[in-house]
């Protein structure tokens, strides 16, 4: 086993897409372990606390008239005229990698194992010590066309700090409500709707002493997550698919160990959009996000090994933990193959609970009745008795619903 440190630079991060063109930023042999530095693609939200005094940060944020260090934002097309900038806004999170494991081929299946995530501390001397995150309430939330107060169909940004105590809580801070950005390029940004837009304080209200007296629990967890697809040369970060991606699940953290299966040579694995905090459905269209550092081991699972173990027919993402195996269904289970060739598009007016449902059903019973060989009239009793499906997100494009069994049904087995 070697261990490796990947610092989030210009150079090893991408922004907005997944890509099996990509050179790998880092090679690793199975076993291998990586620090690996993520930073929040919402860190602009407040530069000051998030961005300033970061070296790193300031260089991938770094936007004026004359310069743009990250000019390709999102799987769209890089060369304009542009409505929102380059990319037109086709994914939006900032990932850092791609990794490649050494052997790894189609039909394999890369284990992730996540040992450890700390967060990243402003660089900025007026809070040092301290870090924050950002929640923006936005146009792609769930809410968005069901709000009751004035100004209705606004987007509020909620700054919230993480407190590190033994009962790892975030609070929030402050809040203001989105107005007009002008992006150093002079596009005008009445929403939220490209990636690392700069908000001028000078522009917004910011409403202080919200959620009085509320810490929420911490639950730090990387909501984006996985390998490079295969059947296109840039796939947005917004949907997740069957190589993993923006799952936005909670419990993707500290003791999980993920499993996907390999599409392209290498796998290339990236990882981002890192919360602190998150609750089933992410409803209002983000989490907590904030910069995180996670340290992960990768295993190389070999197509002809995998017969008569977990994965055996594992075509999709597999969480395990000490207590749990998760299957995660989609409203489309591989919505690049399932929508035509103009899926990136297709699968925003696609989502559906029902269909993801059933997606999470077929990949629990298919779990079931493969590795632990019962009947399919076992397997579906079984979920129904024993099973927990939660709605993990419905605001990714293609939304989600996780199936999981628990381990301890099957001690006496």
């Amino acid at each position: 086993m070697t261990k490796h440190h990947l610092p989030a630079t210009s150079s090893t991060v991408h922004w907005g897409y997944f890509s099996k063109t990509l050179a790998p930023v880092l090679t690793l042999k199975s076993h291998d372990r990586a620090t690996i530095e993520t930073i929040t693609h919402h860190a602009n939200d407040d530069y000051d606390r998030m961005v300033a005094g970061d070296a790193a940060a300031e260089d991938i944020f770094r936007w004026t008239s004359n310069e743009k260090t990250m000019a390709r934002r999102g799987a769209g097309a890089t060369k304009g005229p542009f409505t929102y900038g380059a990319g037109e806004g086709l994914g939006v999170h900032l990932l850092t990698g791609p990794i490649a494991i050494e052997g790894a081929e189609p039909g394999d299946v890369i284990e992730v194992r996540i040992l450890d995530a700390y967060p990243r501390p402003s660089a900025n001397p007026a809070y040092e010590g301290r870090s924050f995150g950002s929640n923006p309430s936005a146009n792609w939330g769930f809410q968005y066309n069901d709000l009751v107060e004035e100004p209705k169909q606004r987007e509020v940004v909620t700054i919230y700090e993480f407190d590190m105590q033994a009962q790892a809580s975030v609070s929030a801070l402050y809040s203001y409500i989105w107005t007009p950005q002008t992006d150093p390029d002079g596009i005008v940004h009445a929403t939220i709707d490209y990636p690392g837009v700069r908000v001028d304080h000078n522009t917004v209200v910011k409403k202080e002493g919200i959620l009085a007296g509320i810490k929420i629990p911490a639950r730090l967890h990387f909501g984006t997550m996985g390998l490079a697809p295969a059947e296109a040369d840039f796939v947005s970060t917004i949907p997740p698919n069957y190589t993993g991606g923006n799952m936005d699940d909670w419990r993707i953290t500290t003791g999980a160990r993920m499993y996907y299966p390999v599409a392209v040579p290498g796998g290339l694995f990236s990882v981002g959009d890192a919360h602190a905090s998150q609750g089933d459905s992410e409803l209002s269209g983000t989490a907590v996000e904030i910069s995180l550092t996670g340290e992960f081991e990768f295993i190389l699972h070999k197509k002809a090994d995998l017969p008569e173990t977990v994965l055996e027919g594992l075509n999709h993402p597999l969480l395990e933990n000490d207590e749990v195996w998760s299957v995660y269904g989609f409203s489309y289970a591989n919505y690049l193959s399932e929508l035509g060739p103009d899926h990136q598009q297709e699968i925003l007016k696609r989502s559906s609970l029902d269909l993801a449902m059933r997606d999470a059903f077929r990949k629990l019973r298919r779990f079931l009745m493969t590795v632990h060989r019962l009947s399919e009239d076992e397997a579906i009793s079984l979920m129904s008795v024993a099973a927990d499906f939660s709605v993990t997100q419905v605001v990714d494009a293609n939304w989600g619903v996780t199936g999981s069994i628990r381990k301890c049904v099957f001690q006496a087995k």
